[in-house]
């Protein structure tokens, strides 16, 4: 039987067999390819530094509750991943068997999903490029939520998949000016070749004052904070211009202490914004947008070519060495930025 892994504990992958369900009428079996790891969302849920660990979220009350019982673990981790189809379920007309496929799906050597929940991979992209579906999806998130003009000046920062896409976007979007605040030397200069046309290292300079000073002492007309960091979020608050707009489209973790709410926040009055793209929220431009527009533009962005991804891809381990992989990323975040997982051929 094949093997999938499981987080069985903070930091701690198992691997165990599991069997083959059969197919439901609507269902496509796909033989995994590669799959890309979520370098926020995931190690999140890998190291147990989330509210889910204790607590569940409550889709009615939009809160997160006490867990009535059991825990987050064990659970399966995932995010976007291509394959080919192996089978098809009796009332399937969008697939065949052949056909190379891709979208949200758990990291296993074989998927069964419902075909509605499936995307084709022309014969022309790599199966590597459509895994930047995911970060697309919450970066045009961000920019629509970010309403960026053309002209405005624009500060993104935290420079993961999310971020450095995000910067293409903003630019597509007309940024006249795109400020990119990280702390890693290189992802500056994935940024560089990304569009930003200033970067700045938060170790080396304070990222704000840079920014106010580059621009006359106006700042950023809206900065997008995709860090994960509270010192990123204060970076953010303290960058715009007066009434400015923050854009928050981070998963974040770890102290609060960095962020001071009684100094630029309160004598500027910026507006912040939550972005997020799923969990039942509607986009700021429903009906006309929702996420099912948000992804097939995503993936239309990727199939023509208009965003640069080869760049992001870092590290690249084999499937069966996915316990290394998710310990690397813990330990080493500075020395890759989008991480795959290679799937044996049959």
């Amino acid at each position: 039987m094949p093997k999938e892994f499981v987080v069985i504990a903070p930091k701690t992958i198992a691997f165990r067999e599991y069997e083959e369900p059969p197919l439901k009428p609507c269902e496509v079996r796909i033989r995994t390819i590669v799959s890309g790891i979520k370098h926020g969302t995931e190690l999140t849920l890998y190291s147990g530094q989330t509210p889910f660990l204790d607590k569940a979220f409550d889709p009615d009350l939009r809160l997160f509750v006490p867990r009535e019982s059991g825990g987050l673990f064990p659970m399966n981790l995932g995010s976007w991943a291509a394959g080919e189809v192996i089978e098809v379920g009796e009332q399937v007309t969008r697939f065949r068997v052949g056909d190379r496929v891709h979208g949200g799906l758990p990291h296993r050597p074989t998927v069964v999903a419902h075909e509605d929940k499936l995307f084709l991979l022309p014969a022309h992209i790599k199966p590597e490029t459509v895994l930047f579906t995911d970060p697309t999806i919450f970066a045009l998130q961000a920019v629509h939520d970010a309403q960026i003009k053309v002209g405005d000046r624009v500060a993104i920062i935290g420079l993961g998949a999310i971020g450095l896409i995000a910067v293409q976007l903003a630019r597509l979007n007309g940024a006249e000016r795109i400020f990119a605040v990280d702390l890693i030397d290189d992802r500056l200069q994935l940024a560089k070749q990304c569009g930003a046309d200033e970067i700045l290292n938060g170790r080396t300079c304070d990222p704000a004052l840079e920014i106010k000073k580059l621009t006359n002492s106006k700042g950023a007309d809206v900065a997008i904070e995709i860090s994960g960091a509270y010192a990123g979020l204060q970076t953010a608050i303290r960058c715009v211009h007066v009434a400015g707009l923050i854009v928050a489209a981070s998963y974040f973790t770890g102290s609060k202490e960095p962020l001071n709410l009684g100094a630029e926040w309160h004598h500027n009055r910026p507006t912040l914004r939550s972005s997020m793209a799923v969990w039942g929220m509607p986009h700021r431009n429903y009906p006309m947008w929702n996420l099912d527009r948000i992804t097939e533009t995503a993936i239309r962005l990727l199939e023509n070519n208009r965003l640069l991804t080869d760049l992001m891809i870092g590290k690249r381990f084999a499937y069966e060495n996915a316990v290394e992989a998710y310990r690397f990323i813990d330990q080493h975040p500075e020395k890759t930025v989008k991480t795959l997982l290679d799937y044996p051929e049959p």
